[in-house]
């Protein structure tokens, strides 16, 4: 059968190279490999019994029409609420839009905000996503390179330098993936006082990893009385509820970027899950304190893989803050041959890795640092400790 041609919407756009490689590692698995898996940003908990009850619940009282497009109001109340307690930010139910995930969110943004030739600013490493959900929307993503010996965090020269008049908008997410980098309050304050001579420019700021957070504070560009009706707040429950396959993101933002959002939704999925927002309800009203043994594992975990990484030998780490990401700098490796394999850049190695040594990480290409690859440290210490150690042994 002759196919036709697809669309050159389709044909211009990336695999995304997490999901690949988690395909990949399953792929292996199947062919009988014992292949440990470091490269989802997936919690390795179940969800908590409480919010389980709250889903259970819900079917029983038989939530099962149509949900409003952007949100049940009682879950567009309790993110008004979280965002008060949690980020002292005070937001109208007209300005929250509930979607399926956060990537949802984000797609929506740029698809309501973005004309061909706009540009978004990345501050890299990116998350996987952002590069592409911009192209799809016909804007032109501009990447600003960081360094490890910066935390890989964008300056504020950076940022002054990436800025044309093109500009239309900054993206980045804190604690970010892949790096685990946090932006403190100076820091954000900084960007923002050369954002202020660029008013045209709207910043989406992606905070799901706020609560896995290790310096003890965690800091939002709309927290800035003159970023608020600029800044795009991007949240969500996958994370820090452990609830990934839930797929429930939300918004904050100006209102008309809001509504802007729900018109787009309401034409393509239209609203997300009955049965995950009565759960996600009750996660976002219980206070943090309910999910803190999570994040002191994930602290006890990022202990663990820094001192088992610092030992193996072209892995060069800093620590990050937050997430449940490491993102060495592989660098020293390139040009190397192990086995019979030349390592040529962090996608041979991530290969190699896979392949030799049986552990599934990614590449930091996907993430717009060729000179890295992001290991997920959402895993057993058991697994964390023997795929450190099988990496050694592969690059020895």
């Amino acid at each position: 059968m002759q196919h036709q041609e697809l669309s050159e919407r389709i044909n211009k756009l990336e695999t995304s190279a997490t999901l690949a490689m988690a395909a990949k590692a399953r792929e292996l698995r199947a062919e009988g490999k014992k292949i440990i898996g470091l490269s989802l940003g997936e919690p390795d908990f179940n969800t908590p019994d409480f919010i389980k009850e709250a889903a259970i619940q819900a079917i029983n009282d038989n939530y099962n029409s149509y949900t409003p497009v952007d949100g049940y109001v009682e879950l567009k109340e309790a993110i008004i609420e979280k965002f008060e307690r949690d980020n002292k930010l005070t937001y109208k139910p007209s300005q929250i839009v509930v979607s399926t995930g956060a990537k949802q969110s984000l797609a929506n943004v740029a698809m309501v905000m973005l004309n061909p030739g706009d540009e978004v600013i990345l501050p890299c490493p990116y998350w996987v996503s952002y590069r592409d959900i911009v192209k799809i929307a016909e804007g032109t993503p501009v990447e600003v390179k960081t360094s490890i010996e910066n935390d890989f965090k964008m300056t504020p020269q950076q940022l002054e330098e990436a800025i044309t008049p093109q500009t239309k908008m900054l993206w980045f997410s804190s604690p970010c993936n892949p790096s685990g980098s946090l932006y403190s309050t100076e820091e954000l304050r900084a960007l923002a006082d050369v954002l202020q001579k660029h008013p045209q420019i709207i910043v989406v700021s992606d905070e799901i990893y706020e609560h896995i957070n290790f310096s003890g504070g965690h800091a939002s560009m709309a927290q800035f009385d003159d970023m608020y009706d600029r800044t795009v707040t991007v949240n969500g429950v996958s994370k820090a509820f452990a609830m990934t396959g839930w797929r429930i993101g939300y918004i904050g933002a100006p209102e008309y970027i809001a509504r802007a959002c729900n018109k787009i939704q309401g034409q393509i999925t239209s609203g997300a899950n009955c049965i995950a927002q009565r759960a996600t309800i009750t996660a976002l009203k219980a206070p943090v304190s309910k999910i803190q043994y999570m994040i002191d594992k994930f602290k006890e975990r990022r202990t663990l893989i820094l001192d088992l990484l610092n030992e193996v030998e072209g892995f060069k780490c800093n620590e990050p803050e937050g997430a449940f990401y490491v993102f060495p700098n592989v660098s020293a490796l390139f040009g190397k041959t192990f086995k019979g394999n030349k390592i040529e850049n962090a996608t041979d190695l991530s290969m190699y890795l896979l392949e030799e040594a049986q552990v599934a990480t990614v590449t930091g290409e996907a993430f717009g640092n060729p000179d890295c690859i992001r290991i997920s440290y959402a895993a057993s210490e058991d697994d964390i400790k023997n795929a450190i150690a099988q990496i050694k042994e592969a690059l020895a």
